[in-house]
């Protein structure tokens, strides 16, 4: 449906100087990759990533920003300071981030937005936890953070954003949703993005799944018709194994 999109989520992994020369590996690796590849690293990370990424068909991308231009917000990183560095794509409300950092589907409004008028491209993240999904309100929560997500955002603006579904209980747990899961979810996000927009629109979303895809299963949930690429983590490390799910494209 939307554009095929497959971003690495590094986390708290690989140090500066390891950087350079890990993502001229990646380039290398992903040549010829039917998708929009993405490298997400840590803030101390994205100088060199940049620099290795020039001229290449790989885009860099920051793990988090701050909702404010500036200011006494110790240890933050804003929008405006991405940007100046390169930076063209930024994830926001990972569920780490929202366990970890008290991220609130309020603060993950405003940081998207705060992306769009900057004109970084968001990956929102949204998914349930075991016990939600055990409770049958699996898209209950997910409607939820998708509606608050994008509260005051234009149509023109919200299909600039790409949307990660990551299940809360299958992200680092070598667990996976099976294809039918992923599938009904993404589906489902799909049918919200058309309600609160339109039907058209809802169309032009890039909707990727995360949550231990890996080289193995990553054709077998790409294939499905509303899953748009994947958010990678572990697998994100391994330029051989990134560039395999960027292949599965």
């Amino acid at each position: 449906m939307g554009k095929y999109i497959v971003a690495g989520n590094w986390k708290m992994n690989k140090l500066p100087s390891e950087t350079y020369d890990y993502v001229k590996e990646v380039v290398e690796a992903t040549k010829g990759s039917n998708c929009e590849v993405v490298c997400c690293t840590p803030y101390v990370c994205l100088a060199p990533a940049i620099e290795a990424a020039k001229g290449t068909h790989v885009k860099i991308g920051a793990e988090n920003l701050h909702f404010e231009d500036k200011g006494a917000y110790t240890g933050e990183v804003s929008a405006d300071m991405l940007v100046d560095l390169g930076v063209q794509y930024v994830i926001i409300g990972h569920s780490e981030r929202r366990e970890y950092n008290n991220e609130t589907d309020e603060t993950v409004n405003l940081k998207t937005k705060k992306a769009l008028e900057k004109g970084l491209i968001p990956i929102v993240c949204v998914g349930e936890s075991l016990e939600q999904r055990e409770a049958g309100i699996t898209m209950d929560l997910i409607a939820i953070q998708i509606k608050k997500a994008f509260a005051d955002i234009s149509a023109e603006d919200a299909k600039k954003v790409v949307i990660a579904y990551e299940p809360i209980w299958a992200i680092g747990t070598g667990k996976t949703a099976t294809s039918d899961q992923a599938e009904e979810v993404c589906g489902g996000i799909r049918k919200i993005l058309a309600d609160l927009y339109c039907e058209k629109c809802s169309l032009e979303f890039t909707i990727q799944y995360g949550g231990s895809m890996n080289p193995g299963n990553a054709a077998e949930l790409m294939a499905k018709p509303n899953i748009d690429g994947g958010l990678i983590g572990g697998a994100s490390l391994v330029a051989e194994n990134f560039a395999a799910i960027t292949k599965s494209c």
